[in-house]
């Protein structure tokens, strides 16, 4: 299923939000609504909750099917609600944004060249996964570069050749490039996605739609 939202009225849904085959990750203000069209796309049950306090759930935490990689300034009563759904772990050090520089599936993930060896144990050991180290049209910010779920992959139009044939070999998926929100790179920011359906921003065009579900194989 595919649905077109805005959250509080900007088209980033991936900013506000994250989500897994079986949850979605928003904060506790999103209105019922919206968050239920949401649900009902991804065929996912609802975790309501902020990442140190803030409504940037997408930027500030990451996950799969067997586990969540949220902010080291998650409180430790956010970490207790997302608990009770998945194992956590907190990514210490000065890079806080977990979402942003973590592209993950069920199989594998790539992430900010700069995370260290103890960082990659935490989430290979956490999400189950594959991990490397890498970029995506230069950009370091690989979660807001890409989206990857069990199926195929849509990254920044400006991913080079070698990048793309890392993702290939890593993920073992067919991966594609595209835009989101009438022309911007950063797909990561305006699309939540799994294999059972996909939301995404007002803003995104229909060609763009199109390359969405393509690359993603949707309805396959």
């Amino acid at each position: 299923m595919i649905r077109q939202l805005d959250f509080y009225g900007y088209p980033y849904v991936g900013i506000y939000a994250t989500n897994t085959e079986d949850y979605i990750v928003v904060p506790p203000d999103l209105p019922e609504q919206v968050v239920g069209e949401a649900a009902e796309a991804l065929g996912v049950e609802v975790i309501r909750t902020l990442i140190n306090e803030s409504t940037l759930i997408g930027s500030m935490m990451t996950g799969n099917s067997n586990g969540f990689i949220v902010s080291d300034l998650a409180l430790d009563r956010e970490v207790a609600v997302l608990e009770k759904s998945l194992p956590v772990a907190r990514l210490k050090g000065k890079m806080t944004a977990s979402g942003n520089i973590i592209l993950a599936n069920d199989t594998a993930a790539l992430v900010h060249p700069a995370l260290t060896d103890r960082h990659i144990e935490v989430i290979k050991k956490t999400l189950k996964v594959d991990v490397r180290r890498g970029t995506i049209g230069g950009l370091k910010t690989v979660g807001m570069a890409g989206v990857a779920t069990n199926k195929g992959l849509l990254v920044h139009p400006r991913a080079t050749e070698e990048e793309l044939s890392v993702l290939e070999d890593l993920f073992r998926l067919p991966v594609d490039i595209g835009t989101v929100s009438f022309g911007s790179p950063l797909v990561g920011s305006a699309i939540l996605a799994n294999t059972k359906g996909l939301v995404t921003g007002t803003r995104t065009s229909g060609p763009e739609l199109g390359r969405i579900e393509d690359a993603l194989q949707l309805g396959e």
